[in-house]
C-alpha cells in the first residue's frame, strides 16, 4: 500500500498534476534537441560518425540504464525527494552538455542527463500514481502526462531551431537548465512526498548486473554501425546476453528484487514492457532518426526540420489529450496506435528521394496520432498493470523498455538506412509494429 506522507489540499490537486507533466515535458524537450541540431552539434564538437551516432544516443543508455533502480529508490525512499533530486542533478548536467570542448565530454553529459532524467520520469510517474486513485482522476491524469511525450519533441524542435539560430547549437541548453532548476524549487513546495509502505532492501547485484548488461548492448549497437563483424562489437553483444542472464539469475535468488520476474506472468504487465519496446523500436527510434537522414538527403535546414517534427509532435500531443474522452482499454488502445504509427510509417515511404510538404504533412498526421494514442497506452499500463506500492517499479521498468527500444533501435535504424535504404527502414519498422500489435491484441483478452 501506498502512503502519502504529507496530504495537499484537493485544490492543489492542478499544480501537482501540473509539475508532474512539466517532468516529461523537460526530459523530452531536452532529448529532442540533439535530433534537430546534430549537424550542428557534430560539427562543432568535430564528431566523426561514430561520434554522430553517441550525440544522438548517449541518453537514451543514461535513461535505460538507472529507470528500474531510481523507481525502487523512489518507493523506498520518496518519490518526492528523488524527483527534486533528480531535477538539480538534470540542471547540472545540462550546463556541463553546453560548455562541453570536445564529444567525449557532451556524450558523457548526456548520459548523466539520462540518469537524472529516469529519476524525473520514475518518481513523477510514481506519485501520479498515489495522488490520482480513482479511475477517471487517473485516465485524465495519465491522458495530460502521456501528451507531454508528444509536446515535448515539437516544441524541442522549434526551440532548438529558434535559439540555434540567435545563440548557436549549445543555446537550448541554457534555457533547460534554468526550467530544470525551477522544477527542483516547485516540486519541493508543492508536490507531496509519498513512498511505499515498507521499503524493500536494496537489489545492490540486480543493479550492477543490469546496468552492465544494458551499457554492453548500446554500446555494442551504436559500434556495430562500425562493421558487426567488428571483434569489439561481437565481445560487447556476447558480454549482454551474459549479464542479462546473471540479472536473471541474480533477480530469481535475491529475497527483494527490483524487478519481480513474477510480474511477467500478468498478461497486463507483458504488453506494457514489451509495447514500451516495440514502442522505442518501430515509433521513437524510426522518428528520432529521420530528421537526420532528410537534413542529409534533402537538404533541408534545421527550420524546416524543426517543422516536420513539430507536424509529428503536434499532433500526437493533441490525440493524447483527446483519447481521455473514451472508455476505451489500455491494451486496446495501444494496439491501435501501433497499427496507426506504421501505416504513418508507410506513407513517408519516398520523401527521402523527393520532398514533398504535400506529401509530408498528411503522412506524419498519421504517424503523429499513432504516437499520441500510445502514450497515454503505455503510462496508464504502466500504474495498472503492478500493485499499488511498486508504482515506481511499474513505470521504471516501462520506461526502461521504452529507452532500451529506443536506444537499441537508433543504432539498428541508421544500420539499415545504411543497408536497405529509407524506404526499408521504415517498412522493417511498420512490420514489426504490427506483428507486436497482433500479439498484444491476443495477450489483452486474456488480460
Amino acid at each position: 500500500m501506498t502512503t502519502l506522507a504529507e496530504p495537499r489540499p484537493a485544490t492543489r490537486t492542478g499544480a501537482v498534476l501540473a509539475l508532474l507533466c512539466a517532468a516529461p515535458l523537460l526530459v523530452i524537450l531536452n532529448y529532442s534537441t540533439p535530433l534537430i541540431l546534430a549537424p550542428q552539434t557534430s560539427a562543432h564538437l568535430h564528431a566523426g560518425a561514430t561520434g554522430h551516432t553517441w550525440i544522438i544516443n548517449a541518453i537514451s543508455l543514461g535513461l535505460a540504464v538507472p529507470l528500474l533502480t531510481s523507481g525502487s529508490l523512489a518507493d523506498n525512499r520518496g518519490r518526492r525527494s528523488v524527483l527534486v533530486g533528480g531535477a538539480w542533478l538534470f540542471a547540472a548536467a545540462i550546463l556541463l552538455a553546453a560548455l562541453a570542448p570536445n564529444t567525449i565530454v557532451f556524450v558523457i553529459a548526456r548520459i548523466v542527463q539520462g540518469a537524472a532524467s529516469a529519476a524525473l520520469l520514475t518518481s513523477s510517474l510514481g506519485i501520479m500514481g498515489a495522488v490520482f486513485t480513482e479511475a477517471d482522476d487517473r485516465r485524465r491524469a495519465t491522458a495530460a502526462y502521456g501528451a507531454m511525450m508528444g509536446l515535448g519533441v515539437g516544441a524541442g524542435a522549434v526551440l532548438a531551431a529558434l535559439l540555434n539560430a540567435a545563440l548557436g547549437w549549445n543555446g537550448p541548453y541554457w534555457l533547460y537548465a534554468a526550467a530544470a532548476a525551477g522544477l527542483a524549487l516547485a516540486g519541493r513546495a508543492v508536490l507531496p512526498e509519498s513512498r511505499a509502505e515498507r521499503a524493500r532492501r536494496a537489489d545492490l547485484a540486480g543493479t550492477v548486473t543490469l546496468g552492465l548488461a544494458v551499457a554492453a548492448l548500446m554500446s555494442g549497437l551504436t559500434l556495430g554501425r562500425q562493421g558487426w563483424s567488428d571483434p569489439a562489437v561481437i565481445v560487447l553483444l556476447v558480454a549482454a546476453a551474459v549479464f542479462t542472464a546473471v540479472f536473471i539469475a541474480v533477480e530469481l535468488r535475491v529475497r527483494e528484487p527490483m524487478l519481480d520476474l513474477a510480474l511477467f506472468a500478468r498478461p497486463a504487465f507483458l504488453v506494457a514492457s514489451l509495447g514500451a519496446l516495440v514502442t522505442g523500436i518501430a515509433v521513437i527510434s524510426m522518428m528520432s532518426y529521420l530528421p537526420t537522414v532528410y537534413q542529409d538527403e534533402t537538404g533541408l535546414g534545421p527550420v524546416a526540420t524543426a517543422v516536420v517534427v513539430a507536424v509529428w509532435s503536434a499532433v500526437a500531443f493533441a490525440v493524447s489529450l483527446q483519447v481521455k474522452r473514451f472508455a476505451i482499454g489500455s491494451g486496446t488502445l495501444l494496439v491501435a496506435a501501433l497499427v496507426v504509427a506504421g501505416i504513418g510509417s508507410v506513407l513517408l515511404i519516398g520523401l527521402a528521394d523527393g520532398w514533398s510538404w504535400w506529401h509530408a504533412v498528411p503522412a506524419l498526421v498519421v504517424a503523429g496520432a499513432g504516437y499520441g494514442a500510445a502514450n497515454p497506452a503505455l503510462t496508464r499500463l504502466s500504474i495498472d498493470s503492478v500493485p499499488a506500492d511498486r508504482g515506481g517499479m511499474g513505470s521504471g521498468v516501462n520506461n526502461t523498455m521504452r529507452y532500451i527500444g529506443t536506444a537499441a533501435g537508433i543504432p539498428v535504424v541508421a544500420t539499415l538506412v545504411d543497408g536497405i535504404g529509407t524506404d526499408g527502414a521504415l517498412l522493417a519498422c511498420t512490420a514489426l509494429a504490427v506483428l507486436a500489435a497482433g500479439g498484444f491484441a491476443l495477450l489483452s483478452r486474456r488480460a
